[in-house]
């Protein structure tokens, strides 16, 4: 008999927290359903006011992240441009060393307005120059993007 009521206790307890689980699990998805903004009908002024304070603080924390992770690659993209520009800078410098007739021929064919570029011969090599977007290519230096280095013109 002590047995048997001991079972019966048992069964009881686990009937008991299954309940519970049930009645949270659909407490869950009826929050869920509210946050999607569906089955808004029953809800009180109070409880639109609370589901539309948690619906701006998840908002705002979606956009800070958005905003954290586009500082990141603009960060990221600074230090490609300072890395190619130095790059560039030292490219510049190998060629004034290898000879200021080289530098010199390169540029002035590089300055061209040829269309499809033209075509420069040294110590028996052919090289096909294209003129760059402007003739100062050799020159460039990147530039920040404004004096305190954020972008204008972000909206979040």
């Amino acid at each position: 008999a002590q047995d048997s009521n001991g079972a019966l206790s048992e069964t009881q307890s686990w009937y008991q927290e299954m309940s519970k689980l049930r009645a949270k699990f659909e407490a869950l998805q009826r929050t869920q359903r509210h946050l999607l903004g569906e089955d808004l009908g029953p809800l009180s002024v109070k409880e639109l006011q609370q589901l539309e304070k948690q619906l701006e603080c998840a908002l705002s924390q979606a956009r800070q992240r958005k905003t954290q992770l586009m500082m990141e690659q603009v960060e990221a993209l600074r230090r490609k441009e300072r890395h190619l520009g130095e790059m560039n800078r030292q490219l510049k410098h190998k060629l004034e060393a290898e000879g200021s007739s080289n530098y010199r021929t390169l540029q002035h064919a590089a300055a061209w307005p040829a269309p499809g570029g033209t075509i420069v011969e040294h110590d028996g090599a052919t090289y096909h120059v294209y003129p760059p977007a402007h003739s100062a290519a050799m020159d460039c230096e990147p530039t920040p993007a404004s004096k305190n280095n954020f972008m204008l013109g972000w909206v979040l």
